[in-house]
């Protein structure tokens, strides 16, 4: 048991986070292969184990304090973040208080969608969601080894990325793309709809774990529909609508098989039949052979839908030809005449992008070297999205608004050519390009089967450049804690003599965003 009578700064950093780490793995790692193997009631136990743990009660504070992109969103208290003693005191909250958790209030954010409607955020304030992530860290193992190999958002070890080269592999030349079509899937209000009794019924979860998941979906719900919905917002939304909508991929397999008079039982090989669905999150994609009936199958899937509270959006869900192209996850999928297959940025994309790029660039209040650090992130993020896309053209490769923002940056600079073109290059930094060769995750593999050396090494591949270059120098491992890099953790580059303008292959090392943080982190902080 750890307890500081100085809770500060450097006793949070002087926590054995490495240790915590393999702590937690180790429980998730047998709660994973207990329910593979269909022993539910052993990971229950083991689920228990997590909730108890210390390892976990600070690896999950440390996530939503520290570490999360919302970390300084506000919940209904108005607390925005937690300093290094209310760290300490939460973690001895959630020890006493994790078995039986009560959730506060959810803070409400319209956001609007392109569409005009809305779409409204719940915020949970930041204990709620360390108790969420606690929860998740326990759930997620489990759920894991029940997931559909074709299931690919908010998943740890999966990506878009992953989708995008499997549409690619079924939709290429060799794969006959040309003939085929696509059910562009979408269900309406899916998050505010999902049916509360599916979730509970489907959760492998202890009691007490299963009574704070409960009272996390009653927090605020919508008083029309009190029997469903999940706060989007929520660290443990995402997990939550994966195990509602779990199934529905193998829908349209099991009307292929069924139509060629096959018979599919709980042994057949994942690899051994066609797996045309695709999925991420609420987004999917089905992809059609000529043979197929695609208004039986949209017949089926309502069916799925409803039984779960929710329903196909007749007015979104459409039947597509490949010749015509379709989007999805930001990309648009097109069969040429010729029957290659070409992906680029989807049109809503690029606007969105260009919109984030023109807001810097002709906001006042910034200067030039401002700028230029602001948009350096945005440009790199974009560029590394759709790196296996087709930027030809002077559009995708933004030479336009790098003109644009060359000409604002001349004027700030008063006519400082060099200056100009040096602050260009920073604000918009190449990011090679080429064909997908993404390695798509094998089968139904997660980072919890325990398999270290296949995920470190597939994690690295995503990653080019000095940060691949450090990646491969350290065998995968992190330079600071020395771990494998095998969990969700993105991967940062530490300069070590601190000077960001030095990139010697000697002066870089890659470790994990948490060891990063903590290395920079001020000790004047308490």
């Amino acid at each position: 048991m750890i307890r500081h009578s100085y809770k500060t700064s450097e006793s949070w950093k002087a926590l054995p986070w490495k240790k915590f780490r393999r702590n937690l793995f180790r429980l998730q790692k047998r709660v994973y292969k207990a329910v593979q193997v269909g022993n539910k009631r052993k990971a229950r136990s083991l689920q228990k184990l997590i909730l108890k743990s210390t390892s976990a009660r600070f690896l999950a504070i440390r996530q939503v304090s520290q570490l999360n992109a919302g970390k300084k969103t506000a919940g209904i208290d108005g607390k925005k973040f937690l300093t290094f003693s209310e760290r300490f005191h939460l973690e001895e909250w959630l020890r006493v208080n994790s078995g039986d958790w009560k959730h506060q209030g959810l803070r409400e954010i319209s956001i609007p969608k392109k569409d005009g409607t809305t779409r409204m955020l719940k915020i949970p304030t930041i204990a709620d969601r360390a108790w969420q992530c606690l929860a998740k860290y326990a759930l997620e193992a489990a759920h894991e080894a029940t997931f559909h190999a074709r299931s690919y958002g908010f998943r740890p070890g999966r990506s878009a990325h992953d989708a995008q080269r499997y549409i690619f592999n079924n939709l290429r030349s060799y794969a006959n793309g040309i003939d085929k079509r696509i059910i562009e899937l979408d269900i309406e209000k899916c998050f505010d709809r999902i049916n509360h009794s599916t979730i509970m019924d489907e959760l492998i979860a202890p009691k007490g774990l299963k009574l704070g998941i409960f009272r996390c979906l009653k927090a605020r719900v919508n008083p029309q529909f009190p029997e469903q919905g999940t706060p989007q917002g929520g660290v443990v939304s995402p997990l939550l609508a994966n195990i509602a909508l779990n199934g529905i991929e193998s829908i349209h397999r099991y009307h292929l098989e069924y139509k060629r008079g096959k018979r599919i039982t709980n042994k057949t090989s994942i690899g051994s039949i066609a797996e045309p669905s695709i999925r991420y999150a609420d987004d999917m994609v089905i992809i059609l052979r000529p043979e197929d009936d695609a208004t039986e199958i949209l017949e089926r899937i309502a069916e799925f839908l409803r039984i779960r509270g929710m329903n196909v959006s007749q007015k979104k869900t459409k039947v597509t030809a490949t010749t015509d192209g379709f989007d999805f996850l930001g990309w648009n999928f097109k069969v040429q005449s010729n029957g290659k297959l070409r992906s680029t940025p989807s049109v809503d994309n690029f606007k969105a992008f260009r919109k984030k790029v023109k807001h810097v660039v002709n906001n006042s209040n910034y200067g030039s070297i401002i700028k230029a650090e602001k948009l350096a992130p945005i440009v790199r993020g974009w560029r590394n999205y759709h790196k296996h896309c087709d930027m030809n053209g002077s559009k995708h490769s933004l030479w336009f608004m790098s003109h644009r923002a060359y000409t604002v940056f001349n004027k700030e600079t008063k006519q400082n050519r060099y200056s100009s073109e040096k602050l260009i290059k920073k604000a918009f930094p190449t990011v090679p390009t080429s064909e997908n060769k993404h390695v798509m995750v094998q089968g139904t593999k997660s980072p919890y089967d325990g398999d270290t050396a296949y995920w470190s090494e597939r994690n690295s591949k995503l990653y080019d450049g000095e940060t691949s270059i450090a990646l491969k120098k350290q065998n995968y491992r992190c330079a600071s804690c020395g771990l494998r890099f095998i969990d969700e953790g993105r991967v940062h580059l530490h300069h070590i003599d601190e000077n960001h303008a030095n990139w010697k292959k000697n002066n870089l090392e890659a470790i994990h965003e948490s060891c990063h943080d903590y290395k920079h982190m001020s000790k004047s902080v308490s």
